[in-house]
Order: C-alpha cells, then structure tokens, then sequence
C-alpha cells in the first residue's frame, strides 16, 4: 500500500473529481455508507453503484491498494477512526454542506434498497387481508415503533376501518385475545425481539388471527407473523431505530394504504374526500374555521 489507511476517506473525498466517472460512483457509495460498504461484497459494492466487478478492483488500485481486501481493511481502519457518533455516514470533522448530503444521500440510498428488496407480492396479501377484516389492531413498543403505529392506525382509520392501537403489554394480550379468525394484529418492530410484543403476536395467532409483521428479516417477530413485511435498515450509531429505517417504514406504510385503499373502491375514495372537506371546513389553520368562531360572538352582539 503505498497511502496511509488512517486518512482513506478523507483521500477518497479530495481525489473524487480527478477519477472517472465509474470510479466517482464506487466513491459515491463508499462515502455515502462507509460502515456498509466495509461489509459489502465486491459483487454488492458493483450493483448499489452500478458498476462492474472490475471497476471496484481499479477504484481500490487507484488508492494505491494492490486487492480489494487491503483496500477495504483500510477503509474499515479509517472509519473507525474518522466516523461520528450522530450519524453513520457523517465524519467527524465534515462541514455542514458534506452532513446535508451525506443524510440525504444515505436516505435516498435506504429508499432505493427497499424499491429493489420490498416483497410487492407478501404487500398485496397484506393489503387483501386487511380490506376484509373486521377489526385490525396495531401493536409496537418504543418511540420509533409506536410513532409508525399511530400513523398507520390514523391512516386505516381515515380508509374507514376499525382500528386501534395498544403499547400496554395487558392491553395487547387482551386484544389478541378477543380478535378472531376475522382479526388482524398488525405488529411493528424493527428490532424484532420484544418480548411482551412477541408474546401479543403468538397469542394472536393462537386465537385465530393473521399475524403481519413490519420487521427486519429473520428476527422472531418475523418468525411469530403469518405475514412479513421485511424491511432492512442500517444500524444507527446511537439508536436503535434510524431516522432511514423509519422512512422505509413510513413509504412502506405509504405504499400499502394506497394499495388498500384501491382494494377498497370507491367508497375508500370518497370517505378520504369527505375528511379532506372537514378539516379544510374546521382546521385552524383555515379561513372557514375563524368564520366559524366569529358567529356566535356576532349573534350575541345582535341579540
């Protein structure tokens, strides 16, 4: 090796603009995940940056790295230690310019992952399994997973549906309990190993219920569920729950509810147009909503 490994991704960042295109995209990759691109393969480091096999081995060469595998002990050496403790892809002397991008990147980044791995077909079962039950409960624990289950409960509501949310350990043992075969628990964990929310989802199943699970792969959760909706997020320095993980779980809930609310029909449609006409007629926020304030005080002045 002919460069120092504890400065790489400094080099990589001051050499970018001299290297061909190909490579910039290898460098784009790196420095926009460090800490994956350690783990990656050649072949997965070719395809998130859509180059060849090849091309990762000059980019690691044009370094001063004789094999891919120098190249990527360096690259770990150097972000163990460069790299911050607020956000995994940001360095700890990076200005404000390199932080907006790289978050950014590193978002646009979590989304592209999930447009490539999300199972549209487990989506669609899911979708189907919800428009026909008659009750559909939401289970979570921990801020990042109840922030989604209350999203998800306000949005089923909106469709019409009977929802409800439970964070209470009791509360969910008593709602598994009382689902049914015509129930869905709607269980959201990225960690995926909960103890009181696993138990919720086995003894839901139990009694009858379809388990689905907004979770990574292969956690027990995803084992309890009768349907996965298997989200992978990168780990996050200080959380254990990313702000990139929680967008993936935000668009997936996204992309499921415009799927339901197709399944639904019609009547899906017009009950959303009839709560878009009631906020905007009541939001304070709104024109409507101070005329509809300023009336009674009118009428008392008349009398």
């Amino acid at each position: 090796m002919t460069q120092h490994t504890h400065n790489l991704l400094q080099q990589m960042q001051e050499r970018s603009p001299e290297l061909s295109p190909a490579q910039k995209m290898v460098v784009r990759v790196i420095l926009d995940d460090p800490q994956a691109a350690v783990l990656a393969t050649v072949e997965q480091l070719a395809q998130k940056a859509g180059v060849s096999m090849p091309t990762i081995v000059r980019t690691c060469r044009s370094f001063g790295f004789v094999s891919v595998r120098d190249f990527m002990v360096a690259l770990a050496q150097s972000y163990a230690a460069t790299s911050s403790l607020l956000h995994r892809s940001v360095l700890a002397d990076d200005g404000v310019a390199d932080v907006s991008s790289k978050v950014i990147h590193a978002a646009i980044s979590s989304l592209s992952e999930l447009d490539r791995d999300l199972d549209v077909v487990i989506l669609d079962k899911v979708a189907e399994r919800v428009a026909q039950a008659e009750r559909i409960d939401c289970y979570s624990v921990g801020a990042a997973s109840t922030f989604i289950a209350h999203e998800l409960h306000s949005r089923l509501f909106r469709l019409g549906l009977r929802s409800n949310t439970f964070f209470d350990m009791h509360q969910q043992l008593m709602s598994a309990s009382t689902l049914g075969a015509k129930g869905v628990a709607f269980v959201i964990s990225h960690v995926g190993r909960m103890p009181y929310t696993l138990e919720a989802a086995r003894y839901a199943r139990e009694h009858g219920a379809t388990v689905v699970a907004l979770t990574q792969p292969g956690t027990p959760l995803a084992a309890a569920a009768d349907l996965v909706l298997a989200v992978s997020g990168p780990q996050d320095p200080l959380r254990r729950v990313g702000t990139e993980t929680q967008l993936a779980h935000l668009v997936v809930i996204e992309i499921l509810m415009v799927r339901l609310a197709q399944k639904l029909g019609p009547v899906a449609v017009h009950g959303l147009q009839g709560f878009k006409q009631l906020l905007q007629q009541h939001g304070l926020d709104s024109d409507a909503y101070i005329d509809v304030v300023e009336r009674p005080a009118d009428r008392g002045t008349q009398a």
